[in-house]
């Protein structure tokens, strides 16, 4: 379809957070440039398997109409491409996607401007059709590849204007960006980087965060020198590489075995939920989604509907280890790694390293993804301080799936404590409590030299960073808080964040961050209340919501749940409505389930529709919302971190399980597409009300109320004894 210019009017996305990256990059050609025929967009987002490379795409081509051939995505690279942080908070969309549709929007114009001058006529006259002007009437037809030249690179991105039109349920369905050479098996991946005279590194760990590196039996360390394998210590960090990658990995499991390790007093093996309580926290009033430093009222007397639901420690669970290549020139570090935050992460490793910022140049090269904070950004320090040892030597480094599972930063444990005043079948008074450590762990830049402290090796180096005091995250819908403030409408509402810090592991973001938590226990407990109430579960969270566009989602599960059969004896239905961080994407999810005499979880069948606003890759929104609704299911049933003094204990899929495909039910997602409305974040819209959908369903099916996850068979028959 052709375009034409457009008059300025509702910006492409609302006022806010959005214009972060453009604020801090205001110029065309910080976002789109073109290298022959070809255009080149850059943002400072990466992917991770959420497809934004794919959305970014699609937003230029809407805007500019070059065909999709024509369009790549930049390397992003520090000191290339913006600097638009950490790829987190499904933020990505709505802030690089936001800048680069205002960039081509600005672009077009300013090149219909310059056909103007050119060959006269009105700009209304100049039509747009793959990546070609063209005047009505008339022969003339121009490139835009022949144009951009010409445009000044100092030219400012203009914001304001409409994005293209497009009609209503008209839903873009582009080819994901890479796909048919990941399906080819020719895609590159960090861990298959293959450079001349690269060594491979793997790092011996200790058997607990809290061991220290004694000695190293002298026999081993002369044995593996001198069969060409070079040993790396730094304090109690120890590594070793060598040329070939099995005989490196063999290598390193006898230098493993050669180690004494001080283990001093081990992990605090307590209850981690007894912990979670206010007498050591430090605890903030939540207001308007914000923890603030005024005084925390005494809890309201009437508030006679209690409940308190948990989430254990949890891991990402990427189903390929990280990895990381580096190169030590003498004069530059050049790193390779999946990392989501690489300037963060080069400002850290460059304090760490004692070199300047220019000396340390990160390319982001896609590995198996996770939301939030995995193993990344340690396993890529570890491979800088392998390459600094050995100059002109790349590196590549690659951890096990043991080092997975016990190193990389958990999610935090956590437990969210509701009460409740009814008063005419609707809720008066609320009161929400929930305590957790950090979800804020990332290696960035801040005081102390958080950045460094928050980097694993640093701990175990002969000069140590870290680890430091967690400081309190103090951001809007943030940390443990995310949807701590509810979606609904109550009329007394009382909101109380609690950090607990000494606890026994390293915690940083994952999928979510407090919003799991939160949406299960709110969710939980709107069912609890519901059914206490005798009212049907979609009226009674009607009758607290506002938002027409929340009441869409609902109506239009509503509707598919009424065409649904009748649920047999031992099965059950479970529903539950979000929107992340109260301003993102709508979710409404109806789940079916059976539970069989041995308290096995069997799902059935899922529902789910969304609202995300204006509509970009309708395959990709879907296949985050699919995504995330079964990582939800995988923590709700199967998902727990364990460990006792000694170390870790969950340190492979047998002693951590996951969902597998025998439990995968039936999902469909509908699409609410609004095209003249923003688009919103969705990639972690919904697992919050999946975990609640999926407890409310076992509800229905069983009577028995699961408070806390995974509800695995043991922990249903537990919870039906003490009920």
């Amino acid at each position: 379809m052709p375009l034409r210019v457009t008059p300025k009017g509702i910006a492409c996305c609302g006022a806010g957070l959005e214009q972060v990256s453009l604020d801090a990059h205001t110029l065309i050609a910080d976002w789109i440039t073109f290298e022959g025929d070809r255009l080149l967009i850059h943002t400072g987002k990466v992917d991770i398997g959420q497809r934004i490379s794919t959305a970014l795409i699609q937003i230029t081509h809407e805007e500019l109409t070059i065909p999709w051939g024509r369009i790549d995505i930049a390397p992003v690279r520090t000191g290339h491409a913006p600097d638009e942080g950490i790829t987190s908070g499904s933020n990505s969309v709505e802030q690089s996607g936001y800048a680069l549709r205002s960039a081509a929007i600005t672009l077009r114009e300013h090149m219909i401007m310059m056909a103007v001058a050119r060959h006269g006529a009105d700009a209304a006259d100049w039509q747009l059709t793959d990546g070609v002007l063209s005047l009505s009437g008339t022969n003339h037809r121009i490139e835009l590849t022949d144009l951009i030249p010409d445009v000044a690179p100092d030219v400012p991105v203009d914001q304001g204007h409409l994005p293209a039109h497009r009609a209503q349920n008209d839903l873009p369905r582009p080819e994901m960006s890479g796909l048919r050479k990941m399906v080819q098996g020719a895609f590159t991946y960090v861990h298959d980087l293959e450079w001349p005279d690269m060594v491979h590194a793997r790092v011996i760990r200790p058997p607990h965060a809290r061991a220290t590196l004694r000695d190293i039996d002298p026999k081993t360390v002369v044995n593996l020198k001198a069969a060409g394998f070079s040993i790396i210590r730094d304090g109690s960090f120890l590594a070793l590489a060598g040329t070939k990658e099995w005989p490196v990995i063999k290598a390193a499991t006898k230098l493993s075995g050669a180690c004494d390790w001080d283990l001093g007093a081990g992990l605090p093996a307590k209850n981690v939920f007894d912990a979670l309580n206010p007498k050591d926290a430090q605890r903030f009033l939540v207001v308007d989604g914000t923890p603030t430093s005024k005084p925390i009222p005494d809890t309201n007397p009437n508030l006679d509907h209690t409940a308190r639901f948990e989430r254990p420690y949890q891991i990402h669970g990427s189903l390929a280890p990280s990895a990381a290549l580096a190169h030590w020139t003498g004069e530059k570090l050049k790193l390779h790694s999946h990392s989501q935050g690489i300037y963060p992460l080069r400002d850290s490793i460059a304090d760490s390293l004692g070199l300047a910022l220019e000396q340390v140049e990160i390319t982001h090269v896609p590995g198996s993804g996770c939301y939030g904070h995995g193993g990344a950004d340690d396993a890529g320090f570890e491979a800088c301080l392998v390459a600094m040892a050995l100059p002109g030597t790349p590196v590549l480094l690659k951890w096990s799936r043991e080092d997975e599972h016990a190193w990389e930063p958990f999610a935090s444990a956590m437990a969210v404590e509701l009460a409740a005043e009814m008063e005419g079948g609707k809720i008066k008074a609320y009161s929400a409590q929930v305590f957790s450590d950090t979800h804020r762990g990332r290696p960035r830049p801040g005081p102390n030299r958080t950045g460094p402290a928050r980097l694993l090796a640093n701990h175990f180096r002969a000069d140590p960073i870290g680890p430091i005091a967690t400081a309190p995250n103090l951001g809007k819908h943030a940390g443990m808080h995310r949807n701590l403030e509810p979606v609904y409408a109550f009329a007394e509402t009382h909101l109380v964040k609690n950090l607990v810090t000494d606890l026994p592991h390293r915690t940083s973001a994952m999928r979510c961050l407090g919003a799991a938590a939160n949406i299960f226990a709110l969710e939980s407990f709107m069912d609890e209340l519901a059914r206490g109430q005798s009212i049907p579960p979609f009226e009674f969270r009607r009758a607290h919501l506002e938002d027409p566009r929340a009441l869409g989602v609902l109506a239009e599960l509503e509707r598919q749940v009424s065409l649904r059969p009748a649920m047999a004896d031992g099965s059950g239905r479970g529903i539950a409505y979000a929107q992340y961080k109260n301003k993102m994407t709508r979710v409404g999810i109806s789940v079916e389930l059976d539970v069989n005499d041995r308290a096995e979880i069997r799902l059935l069948d899922a529902r789910i529709v969304a609202d995300a606003g204006r509509v970009i890759d309708a395959d990709g929104l879907t296949a985050q919302l699919e995504g995330g609704f079964l990582q939800a299911a995988s923590w709700t049933l199967y998902e727990q971190a364990t460990w006792d003094q000694g170390g870790i204990q969950s340190r492979d899929w047998d002693s951590y399980p996951v969902i597998r495909f025998d439990n995968v039910p039936n999902i469909e997602v509908t699409l609410l597409d609004h095209p003249n409305a923003a688009s919103v974040g969705a990639g972690e819209a919904s697992p919050g009300p999946a975990i609640a959908a999926i407890a409310n369903a076992v509800f229905d099916a069983t009577n028995i109320r699961m408070r806390r996850m995974p509800f695995t068979p043991d922990a249903i028959r537990q919870t039906a004894a003490a009920e």
